[in-house]
């Protein structure tokens, strides 16, 4: 048993440790061995052809001895092969009645071994070779580079019709005999169009994609003004009009019916060079070098090529390669089959044109039917990287462009939504940076106009970092990785515009959506269902803590409006996942300023609309209007804050230190000798202290109710947690609160529509001027606002003064 033990144990030590290198160097000691043979064949195989050449019978002349240097003037005799003469001499052969070297035809000539021997006995006279080129290293070489990916001489061996029509001309004999003895070789090829669907999206082939797909070049497209016969579906020559490639709603008509009773693949290909020929429709090419496929002069005929081609061609994809899903839910093609590689040069050309397309298009209609089409074709592009990351980031563009409508924006984000579920976690990576990306840059411009549709977009955006958690974690890691590097570099930095880094609607608008997603993915619904704690939920203390950091980066008055959107953002945060956040200092903190402090003073300003500003412009300051508004802010987060809590067995505890801290701040308001004076904001805030301790009244009585003890977490966990939220004394103000705001911004949105209306009615008589559009006014105010954030850093010690005299004041106070 000992030694079988210790040579047990030998070998899987050398198993672990050897046995990888050993097999891979007999494997290259393999390929070594035959490459040797490979040479030493070679080498036999030349020997013979030299001695075959030199015991030629003398009475073949000299025109048997010419034949080599003749056939092969580019080349020495005596480094050719039997095989390479063949291949050679076909060449120059069929092209010896034409000046001109046919390359191409040779190659296409060279798959078929019948017609290659058959010309072999009737331009050479050697009886004796029989040799097969399929099985020649030279051929196999030649073939490697045609056939890549098909792998099947099937499929690449037919002729084009251009080049039948081709040999027909310069050699009829010849044809005649492949005629006769091998009418195959002279089938038409489909694969020759697709070759020319390859040469229209070869600009966007991916680099990793080029060894598996078919790396044949049309040719530079041919004027049709001799009318040839072009190939159509079943088989059908159609002439086509002497008057260039014009495309008619007959041979649409033809495609369609074509691809509707049997799926052909020869319309499908017709559709797709129209629908590309469509989407370049009136572009001048620089180079001069290519020319569309088909002329499109008419509406109409422009209208049935998008309908059909948008609406057909991923119904015939599927029908030829039907998507199938696996056990675990996951969609795939099969892109092993000859099929699929055949195929996909159609359908990366098909997706280049929609991208193209996108690109051109401003109706809404047409948007959405052309990104609907892009849906059902998205399980074929997953193999395609570079393709999927560049209609990912086409699509965003919709997705994000604050001129799409709504719906345009839907229709992109299900397609965006549609390839995240589908594809693997690197395409999913790509999509959701697209995403995010296209979220900041979309979000610049925020106004009145614009808002919907980024509050839309944030909404949507947030369900896509919940279909993989893994990888959203990682992303949303990341991002939030980078708002804290732009806010350590603004803090560190000794900059006057430092803070501009921070202080912008960008910055702003990517905290706030990142608060949506972690409630929408970590709210305790969306746990129950999936059985576990989502990864999610780890970026809320460091989200927080960015948020907070930001939030007291520049305490003054001019970016109260931001620190009111980022306590907002905290409160969905809170109140989605449970999380208790400090947010009642950072409340208080506005009424402790110097701006909240002194009396206002009056204007004849309209009401700051603190739901599309970051910033108030200088001559707000100080104003009357502007402390309401900012009243009226503080009232209303300090309510929401606090009805979170409000059937906490806590709130008492949680809500005392607030209560004193708005009576000492009513108190100073009341001065005679100091104070802001302001009986609206004083009485907004004397009724929310009464209900502040009414609620805390009635958490009192139901505690002294109670049987456990604080340290039994589960009971106190569970105190009043099926309670009505609404029938608490606080929960009860503070919707009614909200009912009342919901009317006021919809009042306020009826009347600024009534404001555009009429404006747009002087515009139409002539007598515009009248009216004001919102993006004018606000351009009018950052205008001002850039000069006057010349003058924050001189605002801010004026109110760090200002807040030093209060103190001192209030010193002098207590000490009298």
């Amino acid at each position: 048993m000992g030694p079988g033990k210790k040579n047990l144990k030998a070998t899987k030590k050398f198993e672990k440790n050897h046995l990888r290198g050993v097999l891979d160097k007999r494997k290259d000691i393999a390929k070594i061995k035959q490459r040797q043979q490979i040479k030493e064949k070679k080498k036999s195989r030349h020997t013979k052809d030299s001695e075959f050449f030199k015991s030629k019978p003398a009475e073949d002349g000299a025109d048997s001895a010419k034949k080599p240097s003749d056939l092969f003037r580019n080349k020495k005799s005596g480094e050719m092969t039997v095989d390479d003469f063949f291949q050679g001499g076909f060449d120059d052969i069929i092209d010896s009645k034409d000046t001109n070297k046919a390359g191409k035809l040779g190659k296409k000539r060279k798959r078929n071994e019948p017609a290659a021997e058959a010309e072999d006995a009737e331009t050479s006279d050697d009886n004796g070779s029989g040799v097969n080129l399929g099985q020649q290293p030279g051929a196999a070489a030649d073939d490697d580079d045609s056939e890549d990916d098909d792998g099947d001489d099937d499929d690449e061996g037919g002729m084009s019709k251009d080049t039948m029509e081709k040999l027909a001309e310069k050699d009829p004999e010849f044809y005649k005999f492949l005629k006769e003895n091998d009418p195959e070789a002279l089938d038409f090829d489909d694969n020759a169009d697709l070759a020319e669907v390859d040469e229209l999206s070869a600009g966007e082939e991916d680099d990793q994609d080029q060894d598996e797909q078919p790396k044949k070049k049309r040719k530079k497209a041919k004027a049709t003004k001799e009318g040839k016969a072009k190939g159509e579906d079943n088989g059908d020559a159609e002439e086509e009009p002497s008057q260039g490639n014009e495309l008619t709603r007959p041979m649409v008509a033809k495609w369609r019916k074509a691809i509707e009773e049997t799926n052909s693949l020869r319309a499908a290909r017709q559709v797709v060079l129209a629908f590309r020929s469509a989407a370049h429709l009136n572009e001048d090419d620089e180079d001069g070098e290519t020319q569309p496929r088909w002329a499109i002069n008419s509406p109409e005929v422009y209208n049935d090529v998008l309908v059909l081609a948008l609406k057909h061609i991923p119904m015939v994809m599927n029908h030829h390669l039907p998507v199938k899903e696996s056990a675990s839910g996951r969609v795939y093609v099969q892109t092993e089959t000859k099929k699929f590689k055949t195929l996909s040069l159609l359908l990366k050309s098909y997706t280049s044109s929609i991208m193209h397309l996108l690109g051109t298009l401003s109706d809404d209609k047409t948007l959405k039917l052309t990104l609907s089409s892009i849906t059902p074709i998205l399980p074929y592009l997953l193999s395609f990287k570079k393709l999927i990351r560049a209609l990912a980031k086409a699509v965003v563009n919709f997705w994000a462009q604050p001129a799409s409508s709504e719906t345009t924006r839907i229709t992109a984000f299900l397609v965006l939504r549609k390839l995240v579920v589908i594809g693997d976690k690197g395409i999913r990576e790509t999509a959701l940076k697209a995403v995010y990306q296209g979220l900041v840059q979309g979000c610049r411009v925020t106004n009145h106009n614009t808002i919907q549709g980024i509050n839309l977009m944030k909404n949507s955006a947030a369900e896509l970092w919940g279909i993989d958690p893994s990888v959203g974690y990682t992303t949303a890691f990341t991002f939030i990785r980078q708002l804290a590097i732009h806010l350590r570099n603004s803090i560190v930095n000794n900059k006057n515009d430092s803070f501009r880094l921070v202080y912008n609607w960008q910055f702003t608008h990517s905290l706030d959506f990142w608060s949506c997603v972690l409630a929408e993915q970590c709210s305790p619904l969306k746990e129950a269902e999936a059985g576990k704690e989502n990864q999610l939920k780890l970026l809320i203390y460091p989200l927080v803590q960015v948020t907070l950091g930001a939030i007291r980066l520049i305490p003054t008055a001019i970016y109260f409006p931001l620190r009111f959107h980022l306590i907002r953002s905290l409160l969905r945060t809170s109140r989605a996942t449970g999380t208790y956040i400090p947010l009642a200092s950072p409340i208080l903190e506005v009424l402790s300023s110097a701006e909240m402090k002194k009396p206002p003073k009056a204007s004849t300003l309209k009401a700051f609309d603190f739901a599309v500003a970051y910033k108030a412009p200088k001559s707000y300051l100080r104003t009357r209007v502007f402390q309401d508004g900012i009243g009226e802010q503080v009232m209303e987060l300090l309510g929401e804050f606090f009805l979170l809590w409000s059937t906490s067995i806590a709130f008492p505890e949680l809500a005392l230190p607030v209560i004193i801290q708005l009576k000492r701040w009513m108190k100073q308001a009341r001065s005679k000798t100091q104070g802001n004076k302001n009986a609206k904001l004083t009485s907004q805030l004397v009724l929310l202290v009464h209900k502040l301790e009414a609620n805390a009244k009635f958490i009192e009585g139901h505690r002294a109710k109670v049987d456990f003890a604080p340290r039994d977490r589960t009971q106190v966990a569970a105190f009043l947690k099926d309670f009505e939220v609404g029938k608490t004394p606080l929960g009860a103000f503070v919707l009614a609160q909200r009912t009342v705001k919901e009317e006021r911004t919809r009042m306020l949105d009826e009347a600024r529509r009534e404001d555009e209306r009429k404006r747009k009615e002087e515009e139409q008589n002539g007598t515009g001027g009248e009216y004001m559009s919102e993006e004018e006014e606000e351009d009018d105010e950052m205008e001002v606002d850039d000069e006057e954030e010349e003058e924050d850093e001189g605002e801010e010690d004026e109110e760090d003064e200002d807040e030093d005299e209060d103190e001192n004041e209030d010193e002098d106070e207590e000490d009298e």
